[in-house]
């Protein structure tokens, strides 16, 4: 089942219904299917074949939609970058992908300007005059019908780009089996029905901005872009447009819910609300609770190169619980010191903490990493992605993610995870951040440091201190023996805090 085809399904199904809304543009299934056309029309003319790649560094927008299906109609491969990479960064990938055409917008044209590439792309510039190129010519040029290329299940539909916290991005190739299937996962366990109308916030080059606009497209419902997020616009379109679902990561959910707005939005329109790329805190869970009040509110646990690894149908019942394996998947979990080892050992006992492996065959998961062969042997073996996660399976069999293998903490000869204590952190009211570190120290090998960003400078160590010595879930052993306050935690450009860079000592200026 190739992408294309469900799109143009959709189209002919509801050719009058609303698909996409930018700004005061509505645009029906049958417009969209028409201007669809009309650049991939233009893309077969400039000489775009089936395999080809195709760098996209546009924001989310109707114009992106359109390239996207475009892209799927001749069989090419669909190559979203956040805009918020480097210029080295963006060159790298380019050069990786062999990229035939890059469609981009004056906003982040300054990541193409003067590159020094392999094989120079065709620019497609969005705006007039910015590349060989504009968008607008692409719609002035005359239709010459194009067959739609017969996509089967394992061909490439898309190849999105993971930054790591060091080292090059890597990328992950998503068959069209992968993103169907992927996406019908994501319907049934967010409880979706047809012509559901939700935000299309996450930029496409995050797999939860490309869940949105398929899931919206198989189902007939309206896709709402935003180019740039903004908290008050999201609170005031949710009852103009009747928006019914939300899929964002916790960081946009606290601005929306922490808008002084949002306490005059009428939010009776949404009955799901769904979480991804992070942990969010119980405060955070309770007030989004308290103020959407949906029917069901989903942790979807997951990565780029498996959509699904887990999902839990309501965190209200038990924050921060990342729940059962998705309707694809097989879950295990093995000693994080001896997973290398033949057999595999895996662990049974409840509670025991382990890495997070998930069985390869899913239809959600990838293959391996784009020309990284090395890379691919490190993450899947024996049939298993290694997640890098760590967990515990609790005594209703639900999984609970508390940390990455990397950043575990060893003291005194007991193996302590970061997220566990980061969310008692996250549970005082003057915290809005905390990142949790080991740091070397002499007698106990290394001693937990806490990092924490506060708007309360009257906020003292010894108050964090007490908080944590008293939280019935943190042992005395695991609270952390250093506090500094900073301005702001570092992450790179996919939001993912930079762990080694505050160990490093490289955090800016202390806060107080």
């Amino acid at each position: 089942m190739n992408l294309y085809q469900l799109f143009s399904f959709s189209a002919a199904r509801y050719p009058s219904y609303p698909a996409l809304i930018h700004g005061n543009r509505k645009t029906t299934y049958s417009q969209l299917s028409e201007e669809v056309n009309q650049v991939a029309s233009s893309f077969h003319r400039l000489g775009l074949k089936s395999g080809d790649r195709v760098m996209v560094l546009l924001k989310n927008r109707m114009e992106t939609a359109v390239v996207f299906w475009a892209i799927q109609k001749l069989g090419a491969v669909f190559a979203p970058i956040n805009l918020r990479s480097s210029t080295e960064e963006i060159l790298y990938c380019v050069n990786d992908l062999e990229t035939k055409f890059i469609v981009f917008e004056d906003a982040s044209k300054h990541l193409i300007r003067n590159q020094k590439y392999v094989e120079r792309p065709l620019l497609i510039g969005l705006e007039d005059s910015l590349g060989d190129m504009s968008y607008g010519e692409l719609l002035n040029k005359v239709i010459v019908e194009v067959e739609p290329y017969p996509a089967h299940d394992d061909d490439l539909a898309v190849i999105l780009y993971t930054s790591g916290t060091s080292g090059k991005p890597k990328g992950v190739p998503r068959s069209h089996i992968n993103e169907y299937a992927s996406t019908m996962a994501h319907i049934i366990q967010c409880s979706y029905q047809p012509f559901e109308r939700t935000y299309g916030i996450p930029t496409l080059s995050h797999t939860i901005g490309l869940r949105s606009l398929l899931a919206m497209t198989f189902l007939n419902g309206v896709y709402v872009p935003f180019p740039d997020f903004d908290a008050y616009k999201a609170l005031k379109m949710i009852p103009e447009e009747k928006i019914s679902c939300l899929f964002l990561t916790p960081t946009m959910y606290h601005d929306i819910v922490t808008h002084p707005y949002a306490k005059a939005v009428d939010f009776s329109t949404i009955h799901t609300i769904v979480y991804s790329g992070g942990p969010m805190p119980s405060h955070l869970i309770q007030k989004c609770g308290e103020l959407m009040a949906p029917d069901f509110f989903v942790n979807q646990y997951g990565s780029t190169e498996i959509y699904t690894f887990s999902t839990f149908p309501d965190v209200r019942k038990k924050p921060g619980c990342a729940g059962k394996a998705g309707i694809h998947q097989r879950i295990r979990l093995v000693n994080p010191n001896s997973k290398w080892k033949k057999p595999l050992v895996w662990l049974t006992e409840k509670g025991e903490i382990g890495e997070i492996l998930v069985d390869i065959s899913s239809p959600e998961a990838f293959k391996g990493y784009w020309n990284r062969p090395d890379v691919t042997r490190k993450a899947i073996k024996d049939g298993w992605y290694f997640t890098g996660d760590v967990g515990f399976i609790d005594e209703e069999g639900d999984l609970h993610v508390v940390g990455r293998v990397d950043d575990m903490i060893i003291s005194s000869g007991e193996n302590i995870y970061p997220q566990e204590i980061e969310k008692v952190l996250a549970e005082h009211h003057s915290v809005r951040e905390a990142v949790v570190v080991g740091e070397d120290d002499e007698r106990w090998g290394q001693i937990v440091t806490a990092f924490i960003v506060s708007d309360d400078k009257e906020l003292t160590p010894q108050a964090l201190d007490y908080f944590c010595k008293m939280h019935k879930r943190l042992p005395n052993y695991k609270r952390p023996r250093n506090y500094i306050f900073i301005k702001e935690i570092p992450k790179n450009s996919a939001g993912k805090i930079l762990r080694r860079q505050l160990k490093e000592g490289n955090y800016g200026e202390v806060a107080f």
